[in-house]
This record gives structure tokens, C-alpha cells and sequence, in this order.
């Protein structure tokens, strides 16, 4: 299962066990067992510390459960193979079941061992899902942690009758006792405000309470981290504030029209800025959310920003960076069948249409990558394209019009997406040309249709935005407020790309720079707050 250098990387990560651990499967005949047989056996060789025994009583099989030797009571379980995107998550759990500290704060895990009452866990992933991880690592640590808490993590492609059941249309879809209890995304702070009551009052006072900033940077994709290097470099003391860092990176796989890099993969640059920015000393507040600005009276003066779960910032200067998001297609049945059908993610949810019929609405560069993706794994893509003609460029046209399952339909407007109540069976389609209307039979509906800046909480500000939302900036990225800048995807920058939001976070760090020099705060930093 496991070549060479995997083997070899994952005896070294062993090596910093600090107690013995087993790993409990409960198998059948299936090759999916086998396999997975043959995967333990593997990991048990690399080290002592580790023990394997195949006489699990699990209903689900193949799965296999990881626990501390000393302590039984805490446990984790995989349903199936946990390679691919999953294989890291694998190794932390070996990790922090023998002992090997995790790296989240202190007070996060004293949280998580505070949590009262019985919470069991199930949450289906698919290999391909690069959001999974966050929610899988997640719930792995608080099982390891919290003898009350479980949780079992099924891999979707090995449990698809399970999955068919369960009405899993869109991953991460995690249930807790029974019930659903989120679909999408979720970071180990945002799984404890949903427990723990006091847990929003709690991030509040912490955030509150730190001292105001030289820069202030809300939103952490690649403007925003770019933008922080600079100015931290130039030896302000800078913050991020985001709700996600890594931004839309995080939902983004091939990058290869990075200069300088040949190939690379979103979440594995977002993990490089986090360290880059790390390196700079530079204060990241995660699952911050703002919510509304305060401009400053003067130049000179405090900025005040406030969030979702009242927490209040204070800073000599702003950067705003808070990116876009997928934009919807504000049709009947949309936002009914969410994640019962309709989707956004093609890399995370592809997986769960194996062999079905499914449309990609959009004929951009997105659109068109979604759906050569999508033809591979599913049974037929129809391609919907608002235009007269496609938009995206012309190699990934030819690949696309290569495919034979793939069929394109351009001067198309969808009007309705359909379903029974509760999964998507279909849309309706009209013809722009024509006018004629018709019914199309499918199983999943990917929409691939743009992107909506996040400048919702900006509106009544007094800063200028632009008739789509977008914030006015000049060139050197400042705003119609003194000491506010901007960059990324939520200004009026022609190009939505991500080396072109790296430059305007630089562009605007400079211009922030050269603000704080030429402007003496009005009051002393330290007696500001």
C-alpha cells in the first residue's frame, strides 16, 4: 500500500511516539479489507510502539480504530482507506494517539477536554476532497482527547449504499448522534462554538483584549498574506484578522500559472504563506469574521473593525482583503438542494456522482475544468453556457470537445433546478435563441458561474464601492478612506488571479507603509485600547 518514500517519511514521523498504540480493524473478504490489511500490517512494521490485531467487530468493513494502549477509552475510527488527501490526517491521528503533542493552542484543548455530555461522531469524506482534512483532523482530536467524544470517519467511495442512504450529496458532511449536523468546512474553533454556549464569548474577550495594531489586515488569502510580509518586514506590528485563512486557495487544486512555480496545489500554498507569515512574527486571528468598520476621525487615529461574535479591533491602518465567493445562480431550487445536488466544490463532491448524470453551469476556465474533471468520474456532463460561445481558453475547449460523455450547450439559461424534496433530479433549461424551454434529467448540478466580492458588511461605511460590491481602489491600493487599503479579489482589479492578488497585497502594504510614515498616531499606541 504504502511505496518507499511514503514508508520512509512515515517512520520518521513514527519516531516521535511517545506510546505504545493499536490498531483494531474489523474486516470482511472484500479487496477494500484486504487492502487495508495490508496497510496496517505495513504501518505496525515501521515501529515498535505500534501493534495491529484484525479481530474488530465493527459493522463497518473494512474500518479500523486507533487508540492509545494505556487509554481505550479514546479512539478514533477510519471507515475505509484514509489515502490520498486523508493519508496526513492518518498520521496525525497515529501521532496524537501515541502521545506526540498537537500544534493547537492550549486553551483549545482544554476546551475540547471541557466539553460535557456524549457526542458521537459520524463524517463522510472522499479522497479527492481537499476540505475534508480540516474536519477530519478535527474530530480525530477531539476523540483522542475527550473519552466522551467518538468519532468515525467514512470514506464515502467504499461506503456508497451507506452514502445513498444517508442522502450525502456534498462532503464534508458530518452527523452527530444520528443527526445531521453540518455540511462543509469546519475548523476545530467553529465544532466547539456549535457545543460549547460560551465559547463565541470566550474568542470575543481573547480578541478583544489584544492590543491595537500598527496594520490590520482583514481576510488571509494570498492579498491578504502578501500584504502582511510587507508590512511586517517594514517592522510594523501587523495582524490578520480572517475567517479562513488561505482564503478561495484553499478550494482551488492545480496551480500552474504561478510564475516560478511549475506546479503546485492550493491548500499546499496556503500552508506555505501560514508558515511564511508565521516567520514574520505576524498575529493571525483564525475564524475571525468582520462584521462592521469604523473609520478613523483623522489621520493618525484608530480604526475600529467589529465581528461576528463582537469582538472589536483596533488599528492605525487597514488593509481589506476579503476575497469573493462563488456566485449563485439566484434560480428556484438552488438554495433548496445545497449540498442535495447542487454543489460547487467539482474536486470534493465528483466523487459522490460516480457514473451518474450531472450538468456544470458555466463556460469560463472553472466551468470548463469542472466539468473535463467531472467527465472522468461520473456518467455524462452537460456543460451549460449562458453565452453564445464558450469563454474559457482554448486548450482546455479542445480537451473538453475531446471527451465523449461531455455534451456542451451554449446560449443556454437555466431557469429551475428540480428535485423530489430531497435530492436533485433535474433542471430546466431555455433556449435564449428560441425561447423554448426543456427538462434535463440528472442526478448533481455544479455551478462554475463567477465570483461575488465579500463587501456585504462595508455597505453604509462611508468607503466607495463599486455597482458590483467591489471596493474602488487606486494604484497604490488605497481607498476614499485615509488609511484604509485594499487589495485582492474584493477591489475593482480587472484579473481575479491569484499572482495578481499577491501583487496588489504588496502594492498595498507599501501604500499603508507609506502612510503610517507620514502620519504620527494621535494617541500613543499602548494607550489606545
Amino acid at each position: 500500500m504504502l511505496d518507499a518514500n511514503m514508508q520512509t517519511q512515515l517512520k520518521q514521523y513514527l519516531a516521535n511516539l511517545r506510546e505504545p498504540i493499536e490498531l483494531v480493524a474489523s474486516l470482511d473478504d472484500s479487496e477494500k479489507s484486504t487492502q487495508t490489511r495490508e496497510l496496517l500490517i505495513e504501518i505496525a512494521e515501521l515501529h515498535e510502539m505500534v501493534s495491529a490485531s484484525f479481530d474488530g467487530t465493527d459493522d463497518r468493513k473494512p474500518s479500523f480504530i486507533i487508540r492509545r494502549a494505556s487509554d481505550a477509552e479514546k479512539w478514533v475510527r477510519f471507515a475505509g482507506l484514509p489515502m490520498g488527501h486523508e493519508f496526513t490526517s492518518l498520521v496525525l491521528a497515529l501521532l496524537w494517539a501515541g502521545g506526540h503533542p498537537p500544534k493547537v493552542d492550549a486553551d483549545v484543548i482544554e476546551q475540547v477536554r471541557a466539553l460535557e455530555g456524549d457526542y458521537e461522531f459520524e463524517m463522510f469524506f472522499s479522497l479527492s476532497c481537499h476540505n475534508c482534512p480540516d474536519v477530519v483532523q478535527a474530530l480525530t482530536l477531539m476523540a483522542l482527547e475527550n473519552p466522551r467524544i467518538t468519532a468515525t470517519l467514512i470514506e464515502g467511495g467504499t461506503f456508497q449504499d451507506e452514502v445513498e442512504e444517508r442522502g450525502v450529496l456534498a462532503v464534508p458532511a458530518t452527523f452527530l448522534n444520528g443527526e445531521s449536523f453540518y455540511n462543509g468546512k469546519m475548523e476545530l474553533p467553529e465544532i466547539l462554538s456549535k457545543l460549547d454556549s460560551g465559547a463565541d464569548e470566550k474568542a470575543a474577550e481573547k480578541l478583544s483584549a489584544k492590543e491595537p495594531f500598527e496594520v490590520l489586515i482583514i481576510g488571509g488569502g494570498p492579498a491578504g498574506a502578501a500584504a502582511g510580509v510587507y508590512t511586517a518586514r517594514k517592522g510594523f506590528r501587523t495582524g490578520i484578522a480572517a475567517e479562513r485563512f488561505g482564503g478561495q486557495l484553499q478550494d482551488t487544486l492545480g496551480i500552474e500559472n504561478l510564475p516560478g512555480t511549475s506546479y503546485t496545489e492550493g491548500p499546499k500554498l496556503a500552508g506555505d504563506l501560514r508558515t511564511q507569515v508565521a516567520e514574520n512574527e505576524i498575529d493571525v486571528m483564525d475564524i475571525a469574521r468582520a462584521s462592521g468598520l469604523k473609520p478613523a476621525s483623522e489621520p493618525g487615529a484608530m480604526h475600529e473593525v467589529t465581528f461576528d461574535n463582537g469582538a472589536v479591533l483596533k488599528a492605525r491602518s487597514l488593509i481589506l482583503s476579503t476575497g469573493a465567493r462563488w456566485r449563485n445562480l439566484g434560480v428556484p431550487g438552488e438554495a433548496e438542494y445545497r449540498n442535495k445536488g447542487v454543489a460547487y466544490c467539482p474536486h470534493c463532491d465528483g466523487p459522490l456522482f460516480k457514473g451518474k448524470r450531472i450538468a456544470v453551469i458555466g463556460g469560463g476556465n472553472s466551468g470548463v475544468e469542472a466539468a473535463i474533471d467531472l467527465a472522468k468520474i461520473v456518467g455524462h456532463v452537460t456543460l451549460i453556457e449562458f453565452d453564445a460561445k464558450l469563454r474559457a481558453d482554448e486548450v482546455l475547449q479542445r480537451k473538453l470537445r475531446s471527451m465523449d460523455n461531455v455534451e456542451i450547450i451554449t446560449n443556454g439559461q437555466t431557469t429551475e433546478i428540480t428535485g423530489d424534496g430531497k435530492r436533485t433530479n433535474g433542471l430546466i433549461l431555455k433556449d435564449r435563441e428560441s425561447e423554448e424551454e426543456r427538462r434535463i434529467e440528472l442526478e448533481g448540478v455544479f455551478v462554475q458561474i463567477g465570483l461575488v466580492p465579500n463587501t456585504e458588511w462595508l455597505q453604509g461605511t462611508g468607503l466607495e464601492l463599486s455597482k458590483f460590491g467591489e471596493i474602488v481602489v487606486d494604484d497604490h491600493g488605497a481607498t476614499n478612506l485615509p488609511g484604509v487599503y485594499a487589495a485582492g479579489d474584493a477591489t475593482v482589479v480587472k484579473d481575479k488571479q491569484i499572482v495578481v492578488a499577491m501583487g496588489t497585497g504588496a502594492t498595498a502594504g507599501l501604500g499603508a507603509f507609506d502612510y503610517l510614515i507620514r502620519n504620527e498616531p494621535v494617541d500613543d499606541i499602548a494607550q489606545a485600547a
